[in-house]
């Protein structure tokens, strides 16, 4: 694992993983339908996009930095004639941001072909990459290292590659237990499909129905986009696949429900539904209970959009102080690779946010947001609500504090640069330059997910990671041999 990559524009938020989505559906046009997908799970990655299809004798595959809208156009997408293809949103947790790194990742096998995408992130790679070293004599260069991949991904699919199996499903339940950490994966030969989530189910990855057709994704909102319908949630520890049978699946391991608690306080859409609970409603959940937990007198409930909103919405239901929208934000500044001047750049979170001065000026606020991270972006924030003419400024954060860094797919930055650890809620709140602060409750948060805790995954929370962290992972990310004793419940 790399260390934490970070943008100017950007540093200081939590990081999307990636998206994923599949679909079998003989007669349709599985190129289209994964574009349109992949546009509802553009949240989950920016840097990159990609797509392979295959039409039973071959798979062609289309990737390339930029969003989806610019990595596809028309003519690329009828030039993808099939009845299968995955498709991937990509933000570099591990690897490099460049085009080598892109997804679906594609190898040749005896059987044919194999591409590959895949959400999360493996924590025992170096294990991985020596296991697979020991499959090729030693002067001989390892397939991971034939090309400039360096995410494990690459590895992930040079494993089924060259697992010695009579079938890729069998090779697939072969390499899926040796893997470690959060994965959603999503990966096909020429006429099968297959999907298959960590025994943690870390992340979300759900099945729908199409017609006579299947489509796998990572969120319930891609399924509602290309007029799927819900069927389930593929479990943890679950293989599923799909060819002219239909479906199939099979156990590879025991299912440890850990699901991550970060998907409902920012990184899954409002519209999808998560074990059973709309996110949305939970993010509503979420600020009432804010309210209960940190009142305020104020005169306006304002949300940092868009995560913010539906808490923001519920503080307000509670409190009784009004809620308005007092910013306005530009949804694509920073979805661009176009860099800015640095003149541009000096402008921060202004190129993102615009404060309404009419609606602001001689108010006492309550500004809700998902997460304080580094602290930079809250400190620049309450500067220009202040500059617009805030009378108080009263912050109120639908996490709990972000002690710890994410090993599973999560781009929060190290422990060293996370402002919560070793400071105090009035510490943080004389920081950022607030008239107060309130973060809701790790129970409180817990308990509007409907979830039981043992269920969840908070460990960028309480530094309970539920899959062991290597030891020079964690060095590497700050956090010291004492604290490790953590990662042990």
């Amino acid at each position: 694992m790399e260390s934490p990559q970070t943008d100017p524009m950007t540093s200081d938020e939590p990081r999307d993983e990636c998206g994923v989505f599949a679909v079998f559906a003989p007669g349709e046009d599985v190129a289209k339908l994964t574009y349109f997908g992949l546009y509802a799970l553009q949240h989950r990655g920016q840097e990159s996009a990609g797509m392979a299809v295959s039409n039973g004798e071959r798979i062609m595959v289309v990737k390339d930095m930029g969003l989806v809208s610019q990595v596809f156009d028309e003519p690329t997408l009828t030039s993808l004639q099939g009845y299968l293809a995955i498709g991937h949103t990509r933000y570099s947790t591990t690897g490099a941001s460049v085009w080598d790194n892109a997804q679906p990742t594609f190898r040749s096998t005896d059987e044919g072909g194999i591409a590959l995408a895949h959400n999360g992130n493996l924590t025992n790679t170096a294990e991985l990459a020596e296991h697979l070293q020991e499959r090729y004599d030693e002067a001989s260069t390892p397939p991971w290292e034939r090309n400039t991949a360096t995410n494990d991904t690459a590895l992930i699919t040079a494993l089924l590659a060259s697992e010695p199996a009579p079938s890729i499903r069998q090779a697939a339940l072969n390499t899926l237990p040796q893997l470690q950490g959060a994965y959603c994966l999503v990966f096909m030969t020429e006429r099968t499909l297959f999907a298959a989530r960590d025994p943690q189910g870390i992340h979300p990855l759900v099945l729908g129905r199409l017609g006579s057709g299947w489509v796998v994704a990572s969120e319930t909102a891609a399924l509602d986009i290309v007029g799927a319908a819900f069927v389930r949630e593929v479990e943890p520890g679950e293989m599923i696949w799909i060819d002219a049978t239909g479906v199939n699946s099979l156990r590879f391991a025991e299912a440890r429900p850990k699901g991550c608690l970060f998907e409902y306080v920012y990184l899954a859409r409002p519209d999808t539904v998560i074990s059973g609970a709309r996110v949305h409603s939970v993010r509503t959940e979420i600020g009432r209970t804010l309210a209960r937990e940190h009142p305020a007198q104020a005169d306006l409930v304002i949300p940092v959009p868009e995560s913010g909103t539906p808490a923001a919405i519920g503080y307000s239901e509670v409190s009784g102080i009004p809620f308005g929208l007092g910013l306005v934000k530009n949804s694509y500044v920073g979805r661009t690779f176009i860099q800015p001047s640095q003149t541009i750049r000096q402008l921060g979170i202004r190129l993102k946010l615009n404060p309404l001065r009419d609606v602001i000026a001689g108010r006492r606020l309550v500004v809700v947001d998902d997460s304080i991270v580094r602290g930079n972006t809250q400190r620049a924030l309450i500067a220009m609500l202040r500059e617009a003419g805030a009378a108080e400024i009263h912050v109120r954060i639908s996490s709990p504090p972000v002690q710890w860094p994410c090993f599973y797919g999560i781009d929060f930055a190290t422990r060293a640069e996370l402002i919560a650890p070793g400071m105090t809620d009035r510490d943080i709140c004389q920081s950022i330059g607030a008239d107060s602060l309130g973060y809701i409750s790790l129970p409180g948060l817990v308990a509007a997910t409907g979830v039981p805790s043992g269920n969840l995954c908070r460990a960028c929370f309480d530094g309970h990671y539920p899959v062991p962290i290597p030891e020079a992972s964690a060095v590497a990310w700050g956090i010291t041999p004492s604290e490790r004793t953590r990662d042990e419940r």
